[in-house]
């Protein structure tokens, strides 16, 4: 019997407003220490020096536009994008945090560990932007921060503080969050087993028409 998890980190689409509330806290490291967020950003003009040896224009080109695509030549540049968004979520646009903490997981922000080494993602900083936005209550940050502490990534692995993000996405009607709270019912991670609670996350899901949840329910039948 094969029950269906979401594990892909989710790439809301952005579309930023005003700013927010100011942010409630910092995401803390183990030990109670205040995370880090870095101003690193390297545009997308500026690659590491290994690569500007050993790649044609094209191959470099194409890197690049990996990296932050370009838009039209009517939006602003890749840099004036970045740094707006980052204003916004230092503002405490919880949109804007959100997205901030994507990029820096994806890799699409550049940041530098403690050595100066260009870090090609950087879950810990997207964790720690995931988690002022999941203070205020958005429920793709939930979502995201779930995952990351799910798969100990950025954050320590923690099944039981993944479930309870999962949960308040869920509550606010986070398709994959319901699945995911379902999933973690059925085999009891991070929270007591239950089916029929399970049953009923995964129904909830299904009828906004998760797949994966849909498949998880014939499963059970």
């Amino acid at each position: 019997m094969k029950i269906l998890f979401v594990t892909l980190l989710a790439l809301p689409m952005l579309m930023l407003a005003g700013c927010g509330q100011k942010t409630a806290k910092d995401a803390e490291k183990p030990g109670g220490q205040q995370a880090q967020l870095p101003d690193e950003f390297t545009s997308e003009k500026q690659m590491p020096s290994v690569l500007e040896e050993s790649l044609s224009p094209e191959e470099k080109s194409a890197i690049l536009k990996e990296i932050m695509p370009a838009g039209s030549e009517s939006d602003s540049t890749p840099e004036e994008k970045f740094l707006q968004l980052k204003k916004d979520a230092e503002a405490g646009d919880p949109k804007a945090q959100t997205g901030l903490g994507v990029m820096y997981y994806t890799g699409e922000a550049i940041s530098k560990d403690a050595s100066g080494k260009i870090l090609s993602n950087d879950p810990a900083t997207a964790a720690a932007w995931f988690h002022r936005a999941a203070e205020q209550g958005y429920a793709d940050a939930q979502f995201n921060l779930g995952l990351l502490y799910a798969n100990g990534e950025g954050v320590p692995k923690d099944s039981v503080k993944a479930f309870g993000l999962f949960q308040k996405a869920a509550e606010q009607g986070n398709v994959d969050a319901q699945n995911n709270v379902g999933v973690m019912y059925y085999s009891g991670e991070g929270v007591p087993r239950d089916e029929a609670k399970a049953k009923e996350w995964f129904k909830k899901a299904a009828a906004q028409g998760n797949a994966d949840a849909q498949a998880n329910l014939d499963v059970m039948k």
